[in-house]
């Protein structure tokens, strides 16, 4: 149906808010709460300077403490120098208290060394930064990362010492310090001072061993094997396995010393080359003498014993002396001046000045009665010397020799040298016999003595030839009257003749009388001093005391 008729609206004005803009009102409300919530919730931000960025990447790379997330890095940029880069990194929330002034961050990579493999985590989620949180109470946003993870964690207990050394042995980070074979610390840091030539090693040592550390405590070195050859004989020593394969120290109180007191804070110590040398170190004070040689000295080395009837009461302190006396190289036999240092403290006396002038008083006056020094050999398979100290039945002496300022301790030849000097001049002796003259005349009397065997054998040859020509019946004539006479003879002593009958009573009485020598025959057998003492004594059997035990 159709219509023509127009119908006109009905439009009324609305007054009032769409219900519409409730929409983006609540979204700009949730928006809102959102970045607030965000922003209320967000870490604090700390920047990071590291030597180079391998490994790192802005959005991914976490921050970890015990192997949990607290952070990510957002940018890695280069710092103005252009010799280090920036990290900025955002933490989680409640972290500030990590950040102090002695918190320390390093990158944990995969790292395979001779103290062990570590990082093997990263091959698979990627390297991350680790903090290890500080005990300050000063905060700190910045911080200058460490190469890699410090050797020993803030807050661990134990005693942190340093140690020093000027000998050419070194250490490096890691390595350990050891007693008796256990592994109680490990260097933390490597500082070498230029001007004073010294390499100084920050270490630590972990509880309960640092109580092991006193004021008497001595640090030597243990790396590697080390074979020692010396006067005493050959001597294999290591600390462990693990200082077999790296560098390592150990320590102790030395025998004989009292243990001291105990370390209580850092405190500095001297690495020795061994225990000897560390033992040593207790005599502070001690007295040089010279000892002129006129032997050779190889087999003779600085730090060799000097020993006093088998006692050592010393070193050799140098085996070369040098003089300021030019005019001595010009003498026709030189003696080389060996300076040997012996400590009051070995034997007994006071190791302090009393102690060296009553050793010294006491050394003048076995001096000058007859104390003589000599070279010994230690060892025969390394040729290593000693110096011996012994007294020997001389004449007195009243004046003692002097020497660059130092008393000279006259010297003797030792027993093998003496027999070393025979045999020399037993061997100069031989060489100078006429052996070329001897020897022509051993060939001359060759010469004749072969001429005369050719003589001999021309006279054998006749000889044999007057036996040939000799007469053959004589000489079987002969050999018939020998038989005819043997025959005789043996018809002589025939059974029933004559002279059987005498034979056979000659026997007889031969057995007769040795018949009743058996009886002598029998205790002379027995007791061979009968013939001298009684026969008769008897022979007395041991026989248990009847007060015995039964």
């Amino acid at each position: 149906m159709k219509t023509d008729q127009q119908v006109d609206a009905d439009v009324k004005q609305v007054r009032g808010i769409s219900a519409i803009w409730f929409v983006p009102i609540v979204a700009l409300l949730i928006g809102g709460w959102m970045v607030y919530y965000h922003w209320s919730n967000q870490g604090p931000v700390v920047t990071l300077f590291f030597e180079s960025a391998e490994g790192m990447e802005a959005g991914k790379t976490k921050i970890k403490s015990r192997h949990v997330n607290i952070g990510e890095v957002e940018s890695i940029t280069l710092n103005d120098a252009g010799d280090g880069v920036t990290v900025t990194a955002r933490l989680a929330k409640n972290s500030e208290k990590m950040l102090v002034e002695d918190s320390n961050f390093w990158i944990v990579t995969p790292k395979i060394s001779l103290s062990g493999v570590s990082g093997l985590d990263t091959l698979i989620s990627g390297v991350y930064i680790e903090i290890a949180p500080g005990k300050s109470d000063e905060p700190m946003d910045e911080f200058t990362a460490l190469d890699s993870a410090p050797i020993t964690p803030i807050g661990t207990p134990g005693l942190h010492i340093t140690l020093n050394s000027d000998e050419e042995f070194a250490y490096s980070k890691g390595d350990p310090i050891i007693y008796k074979g256990l592994t109680v610390g490990q260097i933390e840091d490597v500082y070498f001072n230029i001007d004073e030539r010294v390499v100084y090693y920050n270490a630590f040592i972990k509880s309960p061993y640092h109580e092991l550390v006193t004021s008497n405590t001595r640090f030597w070195d243990v790396s590697g094997l080390t074979v020692d050859l010396n006067a005493e004989g050959i001597s294999v020593k290591t600390g462990n396995v693990e200082t077999m394969l790296t560098n390592g120290v150990t320590f102790d109180v030395p025998d004989g010393m009292p243990l001291g007191d105990k370390i209580t804070e850092r405190d500095y110590f001297d690495i020795f080359n061994d225990y000897q040398s560390a033992s040593n170190a207790r005599y502070k004070h001690s007295l040089q003498y010279v000892v002129f040689v006129s032997d050779s000295i190889r087999g003779l080395n600085v730090g060799a014993p000097v020993e006093y009837r088998g006692v050592l009461i010393g070193q050799v302190a140098s085996v070369n002396l040098a003089t300021a006396d030019p005019n001595v190289m010009y003498n026709e036999a030189i003696r080389i001046p060996v300076l040997i240092s012996l400590h009051p403290g070995r034997v007994g006396l006071p190791d302090n000045e009393q102690g060296i002038n009553l050793m010294n008083e006491q050394n003048m006056h076995w001096v000058k009665s007859g104390l003589r020094a000599s070279l010994k050999t230690g060892n025969l398979l390394t040729g290593s010397l000693f110096v011996e100290l012994q007294h020997y039945d001389m004449p007195a002496i009243d004046h003692i020799e002097t020497y660059e300022g130092y008393a000279v301790i006259p010297t003797v030849k030792d027993e093998f040298s003496q027999i070393a000097g025979k045999l020399g001049q037993f061997v100069d002796k031989l060489n100078q016999l006429p052996l070329d003259e001897i020897a022509g005349n051993a060939n001359g009397t060759l010469v004749n003595a072969s001429v005369l065997l050719k003589d001999l054998q021309g006279t054998n040859q006749s000889l044999d030839k007057l036996l040939i020509s000799a007469d053959q019946q004589e000489l079987i004539r002969e050999l018939r009257l020998t038989l005819e006479n043997i025959s005789l003879l043996t018809q002589d002593f025939s059974e029933g003749s004559e002279g059987y009958e005498e034979l056979e009573e000659a026997m007889k009485s031969i057995s007769d009388v040795m018949y009743e020598l058996k009886p002598l025959l029998e205790q002379l057998k027995h007791q061979p001093n009968g013939l001298i003492f009684d026969s008769g004594t008897k022979n007395y059997e041991p026989k248990k005391h009847s007060g015995a035990n039964q």
